[in-house]
């Protein structure tokens, strides 16, 4: 466990200093990343999920600390991160399919209902939701619906739920939604199988 927590450390540090090094990406404090992603990564530890699933909330707890980091400092999701998880997502879920087959099909209903479900919103409402959101949102809905499609409806109401508590709290201007649907993204994959 300890060495995972050490190469969460050490994954915080390279999300952090790519973070300042992207053209839409932001200086980050040291040590947020860094805590961030070795606490995740020792929650996976903890949990011990099977070897064929073990990347996948790897992966997505460094996606998440990283890009809250940036959304909520910044209030950008930069493409150079979110666009990226696509095929690297496709990449774990082959993995993942070969162990349990059924993910294909609710890993292509989550990628439709959370990615559809934000370009709805994106469209009838620009200002609601931001395009790195949306971009975002696909990638996740394929995560969790891996795991059960039904979560997928539990993801959307959480991150309702959290932004609508952040803007109500905040009171003015935007509000960063991106934490709000990584963290419970990446709680579902940490709870399977």
């Amino acid at each position: 466990m300890s060495a995972l927590i050490a190469a969460g450390a050490l994954a915080g540090w390279a999300g952090r200093h790519l973070l300042s090094r992207l053209r839409r990406g932001t200086a980050v404090p040291p040590g947020w990343c860094e805590a961030g992603v070795s606490l995740a990564w020792a929650l996976v530890a903890l949990r011990q999920p099977p070897g064929w699933w073990l990347p996948v909330p790897l992966a997505l707890g460094w996606l998440a600390v990283v890009l809250s980091a940036c959304d909520l400092r910044v209030r950008r999701l930069p493409d150079a991160l979110t666009l990226p998880a696509y095929p690297v997502a496709a990449a774990l879920l082959v993995v993942v399919a070969a162990h349990r087959p059924g993910v294909v099909l609710g890993s292509a209903a989550g990628l439709v209902l959370l990615g559809g479900t934000y370009l709805v919103v994106r469209l009838m409402s620009p200002p609601a939701m931001g395009a790195g959101d949306v971009k975002l949102a696909g990638v996740l809905g394929a995560v969790v619906g891996a795991v059960s499609v039904p979560a997928v409806a539990g993801v959307v109401a959480v991150a309702a739920a959290f932004t609508l508590v952040g803007a109500l709290w905040r009171r003015a201007g935007a509000v960063a939604h991106g934490p709000a649907v990584l963290v419970p993204s990446w709680l579902v994959t940490l709870s399977w199988p």
